[in-house]
């Protein structure tokens, strides 16, 4: 069994972000842009490196990458809840766009991007577990390829269901395994997974990549995961309390608030204070005050 969850963000990027397994990342856009013409190589931008991610370099850990084509990935996988993600995923993926023209780039060279998200909690509001976001044209409700330059992708692991033997595609195939891997047994793997070398492969290296210092850090990520959990679920426990004291819509928005100052400094000694206040929608001087103790 996979001893290593490839949902937690640190495992992701060492498995996905790392020269060696580029191939495996190339099999898990191709599955997801099974519309668009097929990746054959990509160059990762912002790979990963242990030493930049004890450096404190790497508090982020998405990966960049542009293909053969000229096109751009922004791949991110999340796995505590944030009501405000649609958000952060677009400014991810302007941020994408806004580094092609930092490098010099014409406004006419500009290359298609894709945002690729991957929740471990349910976002959008229907059944699908792939959602694909694109600039339509409303009076046509078409995609016109006028502005053909972005696609935003949502890809809910929660929503995912579908029977080990009953594998339609290779998106169904890494779902499965980023769902499951806990399951999956490198020597006796179902069928429909067994005759894919990608799977085959990212399960056997899902445990062997990982060196004591990696494990280390992985486990610190877990160990923060878990605490954010648990500081949200206090959070929001404490403002319903509140709540039925002082009226429930004031303790919902309390317990919210609580939430988010919570899960802020869970992470003050992970993150900067930009970044911090990027993904909670406080403010850098409310961050920067949580330093001091004084919020």
């Amino acid at each position: 069994m996979c001893r290593i969850n490839p949902r937690v963000d640190f495992a992701f990027k060492k498995l996905f972000g790392c020269e060696e397994n580029k191939d495996l990342l190339i099999s898990l856009l191709n599955a997801i842009l099974s519309e668009e013409p097929p990746i054959i190589e990509v160059i990762l931008k912002n790979p990963y490196n242990l030493a930049d991610y004890k450096a404190g370099k790497l508090s982020i850990m998405d990966i960049k990458a542009q293909d053969n084509q000229g096109r751009w990935f922004n791949v991110e996988i999340q796995i505590n809840e944030d009501l405000d993600f649609d958000k952060r995923a677009l400014y991810y993926w302007a941020k994408l766009v806004t580094e092609q023209l930092s490098e010099g780039t014409m406004f006419k060279k500009l290359q298609k991007t894709f945002s690729i998200n991957i929740l471990n909690f349910t976002f959008v509001p229907n059944e699908n577990f792939h959602n694909c976001y694109k600039i339509i044209n409303t009076a046509t409700g078409k995609d016109d390829k006028l502005h053909d330059v972005f696609e935003l992708h949502y890809l809910e692991l929660r929503k995912f269901k579908h029977d080990l033997n009953h594998l339609s595609n290779a998106l169904d195939r890494w779902m499965t395994f980023l769902t499951r891997a806990h399951e999956l047994d490198k020597n006796r793997l179902p069928s429909d997974l067994s005759a894919d070398p990608a799977i085959v492969k990212a399960v056997r290296a899902v445990d062997r990549l990982f060196d004591e210092d990696d494990r280390l850090i992985y486990d610190v990520r877990l160990q923060t995961i878990a605490t954010i959990e648990s500081q949200i679920a206090s959070a929001l426990e404490k403002g319903l309390r509140k709540g039925l004291e002082q009226g429930i819509e004031k303790g919902i928005e309390q317990g919210r608030l609580a939430s988010v100052r919570a899960i802020a400094r869970s992470l003050l000694d992970i993150l900067d204070a930009p970044t911090i206040a990027a993904r909670t929608g406080l403010s850098v001087e409310e961050v920067e005050a949580m330093k001091n103790d004084t919020i």
